[in-house]
């Protein structure tokens, strides 16, 4: 059979297309794989340029906030506050001085030294000046507080005691009326202060706060008078006798509407005799001074009610009483139980952004000397029940105007009118 033969210009043609083919899809092949290769380069070049960002960051951080620890603190660390109040007193009887007095000028001052340790104080003048005996500078606070946790402060220093109401919280627009009321005045002395250290904080939610520990206690030395109940027993941090300490402790349960709380101060006053004033009359004795109460506020629409009772009870009275050189029968005895009580509603009839009107009316009942030792005789007078009818009319929630009648039931010449402005800040 007879093949026709191929011309071998033919032949070369076919063979080089075949083989430039061959080279083109290898060329193609080549170039994907180079594309792919270069793309993976690109994204190992970012994650690597993205993780040294990341830790350079990271450092950046970290020495940031090594010198923000080291630092000084800042200006917006430092806190300044405080609150003030003027009272006017027109008494019904005539031969009773009336008075209008710069009651009270306070500053407070507080720091934040870092995330856990701050500083409270206050500074207080009372009636203007001082003045020939006159008038009063003191401390009302000031102590240190270091966050354990956060649910527990450890503080130490000068604090107020945790009982009743007004004496943790007595800035003149949280309370009604010109004048502090009478039970914790004279049986829970108001702005009662000691010297010691404990623990205070929130749990359950912040609804229970806590506060306990151990401080200074009264002085029985210092003991007086009647009238004001143990309230002049008090060292107020000026070089308090600490022979004998007292222990104190207080809980609040508060919820929208609605808050309870109890407190509890008890301690030896003898001080084994080297009180303020000495005496061998009161060495080795155990004049424990017992103080609890119990309170509760409750709020409903423009209703406010509020409530408290409080109870104390004082040991070795005769011995405090031949120290003091109160003699039988001179109605000045030191008493061997004390207690108050009052109830109190207020309404708000108008409101008007912060401004508010709020008539309010409270009853109480105390008595300074509920017993006393066989053979002394109790004052009358200090067995007393006080109605006080007025209103609060706050400009703010900082600034209250307010006018009262007070009505004593024992001592009439107490009956007085009364005006006050007070602020705070």
């Amino acid at each position: 059979m007879h093949h026709p033969k191929l011309k071998p210009a033919l032949l070369a043609t076919l063979i080089t297309l075949s083989f430039n083919v061959h080279a083109e899809s290898s060329a193609i092949s080549l170039e994907q794989k180079l594309d792919q290769l270069q793309q993976e380069m690109t994204a190992l070049k970012q994650q690597l340029a993205d993780e040294k960002a990341a830790r350079e960051k990271q450092v950046d951080n970290a020495v940031k906030a090594a010198v923000a620890s080291a630092a000084p603190a800042r200006a917006d660390d430092t806190s300044i506050g405080g609150y003030g109040e003027a009272v006017y007193n027109n008494y019904r009887d005539g031969s009773v001085k009336d008075q209008a007095d710069l009651r009270r000028f306070v500053l407070f001052f507080g720091h934040r030294f870092n995330d856990r340790l701050r500083l409270y104080s206050e500074l207080e003048v009372e009636h203007a000046l001082v003045e020939s005996g006159q008038g009063e500078l003191a401390m009302e606070q000031a102590y240190l507080e270091y966050g354990l946790t956060p649910s527990a402060n450890l503080r130490a220093g000068l604090m107020l005691m945790p009982l009743g109401f007004l004496n943790e919280t007595h800035e003149p627009p949280t309370f009604y009326g010109a004048e502090r009321n009478e039970v914790e005045s004279r049986i829970i002395p108001s702005t009662w202060r000691e010297l010691g250290f404990g623990l205070q904080g929130r749990v359950l939610d912040n609804a229970l706060e806590y506060n306990a520990g151990i401080a200074t206690s009264l002085d029985a030395s210092k003991y007086s008078g009647a009238s004001s109940g143990v309230r002049g027993m008090r060292s107020e941090g000026f070089k308090a006798a600490a022979n004998d300490l007292a222990l104190y402790a207080g809980l609040n349960y508060r919820q929208p509407g609605w808050s309870i709380g109890s407190g509890l101060f008890s301690g030896n006053t003898a001080q084994n005799g080297v009180g303020d004033t000495p005496s061998a009359l009161l060495a080795g004795k155990d004049a424990r001074m017992t103080l609890w109460d119990i309170h509760g506020k409750y709020s409903v629409g423009d209703l406010e009610l509020q409530a408290l009772y409080a109870r104390g009870t004082l040991g070795d009275t005769l011995a405090i009483n031949n120290a003091a050189g109160i003699a039988p029968g001179s109605g000045n005895a030191a008493p061997k139980s004390f207690y108050g009580w009052y109830g109190q509603a207020a309404y708000h009839v108008w409101k008007k952004g912060d401004m508010r009107l709020s008539p309010f009316v409270r009853y109480e009942r105390y008595n300074t000397q509920g017993s006393v030792d066989a053979g002394y005789t109790a004052n009358p007078l200090n067995n007393e029940t006080v109605v006080t009818a007025g209103a609060n009319f706050n400009l703010s929630r900082e600034v209250v105007l307010k006018a009262d009648y007070q009505n004593y039931k024992t001592d009439n010449k107490k009956d007085r009118f009364n005006l006050g402005v007070g602020y705070m800040f």
